[in-house]
């Protein structure tokens, strides 16, 4: 699944001048070091949240980007909570559940008095009609399959508090599914809307059963979370119970760094998204709170198109692999908290397994590789066979952190060893379209997050991702099925043990056949003023602003 994202608009452009020139004149705060424990909790008061880009969409199944995903994970409840911490899965509507034993049949009992914003009861008929649309889509409204839910086949509504989902085949991962953002539960006239009802400029309208409701928006500048006063159904086992602690939330977009990081510094804004590596020091240092949570999934990577005439080939795939100096990259462009990978997926993950022997920096087996394969240097200094120079092209990822600067630099180091790696810079539309073709791209960077073992399919798997263009979409042919069977495997086994074992073999197997180099363990990085307390993330590093209070 490709995603895309609107330019910066005048309104936001706007917003942030006006940011810019009143953070200009501000001098940096020194103040206090820690966000440490401030007393106890107090209601009130109104967070001044940055975010770096706008929204996108408030439908659940195409939350996965940042900004989309921070407003739905406080607007929208779920099933299922999924502690941070420990993965655990735990009650929060759902009060227990039953699955059988090979996983395509499962039943939830749900919590009564929980009701929408718009004052309509949360019961089983809602939530099945809420499943029936993220498993199958709808294709005339333009919504989408949910990419966390496979096999869907059906809802059963068995009395008020009951509801039963069947699958046509295992589907182990749904529990976990139902605790993502991707299934944020929808009240049911919402449930009747079209993608663009779900589009900037309609937020207001997209009513869910969360501790705030949307209550104004500019599009593409700022959108205002209001506390429900009547919320009372947070996870029981979330520390905080009833009324979130704020009265609101104001999220301005401000795109530019500076401006973002100066309004923090000088007092006008409480809490910020995307701290970039080089800001890190300044913030620390004047004593406000960088926050770095994993995002535990599928590692911020190159995928290699193996399906390009020049990337067909392993032994070029490999001396690509063995020309990144990847050590280089996170040294020189990021921080410390983003850990070098060492494998396709997070140490974080489920699953996760080391290959990093297979990504080891050796320039010359690189240089070998590419002789044994035919390609000689040329006059210029790029390699060339049959008249054919060496060039591949990689975009640059808009959601990913510092990613041109992370690609210029790895181009310079293939350039070393003769290959020329063009960086397609283009806006978010041609940019989406762009990577669904392989005369285009053929290196896709690109991340993905989910805090299940499915995540790995999500990101490879031809009806998913595609990252690799297993798929060719001109003519539906797979160009490895064996990579396919590997990742349906993991998204179909009902045994725990099994299933883990299977995300291992496609770990090892995408190393072995050098689909994939990856760069290092992404982070969501946030600051945060001193008066900030009670900062908490979801299992995947969005916000939660339920449990946010501000101290004196």
């Amino acid at each position: 699944m490709s995603r895309s994202f609107p330019h910066r608009s005048a309104a936001a452009a706007t917003a942030a001048l006006a940011l810019l020139a009143l953070t200009a004149c501000a001098a940096p705060a020194g103040g206090p070091s820690t966000n440490a424990a401030a007393g106890d909790p107090v209601e009130g008061g109104t967070l001044v949240y940055l975010e770096h880009q706008p929204h996108t969409t408030l439908y659940p199944p195409s939350a996965g980007f940042y900004p989309n995903g921070g407003i739905v994970n406080n607007v929208f409840d779920r099933l299922v909570w999924q502690d941070p911490e420990t993965l655990e899965l735990k009650p929060w509507i759902a009060t227990d559940w039953e699955v059988n034993a090979d996983a395509t049949e499962y039943t939830f009992n749900l919590r009564d008095g929980v009701t929408f914003s718009d004052g309509s009861d949360l019961n089983a008929e809602v939530v099945a009609k809420n499943f029936d649309l993220y498993g199958l889509g709808d294709a005339e409204r333009g919504l989408t399959v949910s990419e966390a839910i496979n096999n869907y086949e059906r809802s059963e509504v068995v009395d008020d508090d009951t509801v039963t989902f069947h699958f046509s085949a295992p589907a182990p991962g749904f529990l976990q599914a139902t605790s993502t953002n991707n299934s944020g539960l929808l009240s049911e006239s919402t449930l009747d809307f079209t993608l663009e009802q779900f589009a900037p400029g309609n937020s207001a309208e997209v009513i869910g059963s969360g501790p705030f409701t949307i209550t104004a928006e500019e599009i593409g500048a700022t959108l205002t979370l209001t506390a429900r006063d009547d919320y009372d159904w947070a996870p029981p086992d979330r520390a905080h119970q009833g009324r979130a602690y704020l009265d609101a939330v104001q999220i301005n977009v401000t795109p530019e760094d500076s401006v973002r990081i100066g309004a923090l510094l000088s007092g006008q804004a409480d809490y910020v998204r995307y701290v970039e590596a080089q800001d890190e020091a300044q913030v620390e240092g004047a004593g406000f709170t960088i926050y770095a949570p994993q995002t535990n999934g599928v590692n911020n990577a190159l995928s290699l198109r193996f399906r390009d005439g020049i990337l067909a080939d392993i032994r070029v795939r490999q001396a690509l692999t063995a020309g990144v100096d990847r050590q280089e990259v996170v040294d020189t462009i990021y921080s410390e908290k983003y850990p070098l990978a060492t494998s396709v997926l997070s140490q974080g993950a489920l699953g996760y397994v080391d290959t990093a022997e297979a990504f080891a920096y050796d320039p010359d087996k690189a240089e070998q590789l590419l002789d044994e394969a035919g390609w000689t240097v040329g006059s210029d200094g790029i390699r060339e066979k049959d008249g054919e120079q060496l060039t591949l092209v990689v975009n640059e990822a808009g959601p990913q952190p510092r990613s041109f600067e992370a690609l210029t630099l790895i181009s310079q180091q293939l350039k070393k060893l003769g290959v020329d790696l063009q960086i397609l810079k283009a806006d978010a539309g041609t940019a989406a379209e762009a990577i669904r073709d392989a005369d285009q791209v053929q290196i896709n960077h690109s991340m993905v997050a989910r805090a299940d073992l499915d995540v790995i399919k999500s990101q490879f798997f031809s009806q998913n991702r595609n990252a690799l263009l297993n798929l060719d979409y001109d003519d539906q042919s797979i160009g490895d099925p064996k990579l396919e069977e590997l990742l349906q495997a993991v998204a179909s086994e009902p045994d725990a043990d099994a299933r883990i074992a299977d995300s291992q073999a496609v770990q090892q197997y995408l190393a072995e056949q050098a689909y994939v180099i990856p760069l290092f363990e992404e982070p969501q990085v946030y600051g945060t003023a001193t008066n900030v307390q009670g900062v908490t993330f979801e299992s995947v590093a969005r916000p939660s602003f339920y449990e946010v209070w501000l101290s004196d």
